[in-house]
């Protein structure tokens, strides 16, 4: 199988935790993309031009982390990666959504700051910088509940990814004053599947 990513994209790396975590490294070839640029030759791969993209043994495509993620996790007919059973399934969908609020935003942030200076919007900055500064706290505030202490699941992959784009973004400062999310954040930091894919620093 052939997984186009970039290195910067939390969204590609969530794929490559996924396929560690499932031993799958033998089986993935993983291909840099080049992206948001005139004529790249990844369109003719992949339309749309995002990643992560799957191209599978069998030559189908498939977009989109979290599918990408559930065929990983499939492929070996012993899933570990699913949604929870029972009642407890729409506490674990609320906080997956609450995480993807904070990485979706932090990476609407992290684009405007790739564009020349004078083409960034002061405003969506400033706007990104408050959510993420209000979603902050309210980590803070959960972060001891029990689907964040389990074992690993989607949604802790998606929030430790989206804190860790603090090595993209310099004005992304959040573990002071967040005792405990930090404490959550270097507990996880230690794994391998998180420390052998953490984004290149920003040059």
């Amino acid at each position: 199988m052939k997984l186009y990513i970039t290195p910067t994209s939390p969204y590609a790396r969530m794929t490559r935790i996924l396929i560690i975590e499932k031993q799958l490294e033998d089986r993935v070839d993983i291909i840099g993309a080049q992206t948001r640029v005139p004529a790249s030759a990844y369109y003719g791969i992949n339309p749309s031009g995002r990643v992560p993209y799957l191209v599978r043994d069998d030559g189908v495509g498939m977009e989109d982390s979290a599918l990408i993620c559930s065929y990983f996790d499939h492929l070996d007919g012993n899933p570990e990666f699913d949604l929870p059973a029972g009642d407890e399934i729409w506490e674990y969908k609320r906080l997956e959504a609450l995480a993807r609020s904070l990485l979706d935003g932090l990476s609407v942030w992290g684009r405007e700051l790739s564009r020349p200076e004078e083409d960034r919007s002061p405003t969506i900055i400033a706007h990104e910088r408050a959510r993420s500064e209000r979603m902050l706290d309210l980590w803070e505030k959960v972060v001891q509940h029990p689907l964040l202490l389990a074992d690993l699941n989607m949604m802790q992959i998606t929030l430790v990814c989206a804190l860790q784009l603090e090595k993209l973004n310099p004005q992304f400062e959040w573990c002071a004053g967040h005792p405990n999310l930090c404490a959550w954040e270097i507990v996880l930091a230690n794994r391998r599947s998180i420390a052998e894919t953490v984004p290149p620093p920003m040059t």
